[in-house]
C-alpha cells in the first residue's frame, strides 16, 4: 500500500461519502509548497458491478464522536438534617469500613468492593475511616487524600450518591460518611 497517490484498498467510497470528501477538501489551505489533490472526474457507473448495498449504520459525526458520554449526577453531601441525626447517634450508619495500614492498591481495591456490596445489600449510608495520616511528618495522610479522588471515579461514581467528612465521634477528618446510591437508579448500574 502506498502511502502518496495510490490510495487506500478496501471498499469503493458511496457517492455520499464522495460528496462530503469534496466539500472537506474545499475547506482545506495547502501546505506552503504543496496544492490540493485534483478532484477526479465522476466515472460512469458500469452496471455489471452494481450489487445491492448492504445495510449500514447511520455514519457518526465528527462532532458526535467528540462528544463525552452523558454526564454523571453532581455528588450530594448529607442534608443537614441527616447529618445531625448520623452525629447524635439518632441514625444509623448501616456498615463501616477502616482502611488503616494499607497500601493504596489495596485500599483501593477493598474499597470498591466494599462500596458494591454495600449497594448490593441496600445499605444508605456507610462510615469510610481513612485515618489522618501525617505521622510520618509528610502532612496529610495518603489514603485521606486519596478516597475522596477515587469516590468522584465513574466506577464509584455508579455506587455513590455522595460523601462528607465525618463527625468527630466518628472519626472527623480521618474517615467519611458516604452515601449509597440505590442499585439500578439513574443507569449507572
Amino acid at each position: 500500500m502506498s502511502s502518496r497517490g495510490g490510495g487506500r484498498r478496501g471498499r469503493p467510497l458511496s457517492p455520499e461519502e464522495k460528496s462530503l470528501w469534496r466539500q472537506v477538501v474545499r475547506t482545506l489551505e495547502p501546505l506552503p509548497g504543496r496544492s490540493l489533490p485534483s478532484e477526479e472526474p465522476e466515472k460512469p457507473a458500469d452496471p455489471r458491478e452494481e450489487k445491492p448495498a448492504p445495510a449500514r449504520k447511520p455514519m457518526q459525526t465528527a462532532a458526535a464522536a467528540l462528544r463525552p458520554p452523558p454526564s454523571l449526577p453532581a455528588l450530594a453531601p448529607l442534608d443537614r438534617r441527616m447529618r445531625q441525626k448520623v452525629a447524635r447517634g439518632k441514625a444509623d450508619i448501616d456498615a463501616r469500613i477502616d482502611l488503616h495500614g494499607m497500601t493504596q492498591d489495596q485500599a483501593h481495591s477493598r474499597l470498591r468492593r466494599f462500596l458494591a456490596a454495600a449497594q448490593g445489600d441496600g445499605l444508605r449510608l456507610v462510615l469510610v475511616i481513612t485515618g489522618k495520616g501525617g505521622r510520618s511528618g509528610s502532612g496529610e495522610g495518603v489514603l485521606r487524600r486519596m478516597v475522596p479522588l477515587w469516590l468522584e471515579r465513574p466506577e464509584c461514581r455508579r455506587l455513590v450518591i455522595g460523601f462528607e467528612e465525618a463527625h468527630a465521634g466518628h472519626g472527623g477528618a480521618g474517615a467519611l460518611y458516604v452515601r449509597i446510591r440505590r442499585a439500578g437508579k439513574g443507569g449507572w448500574r
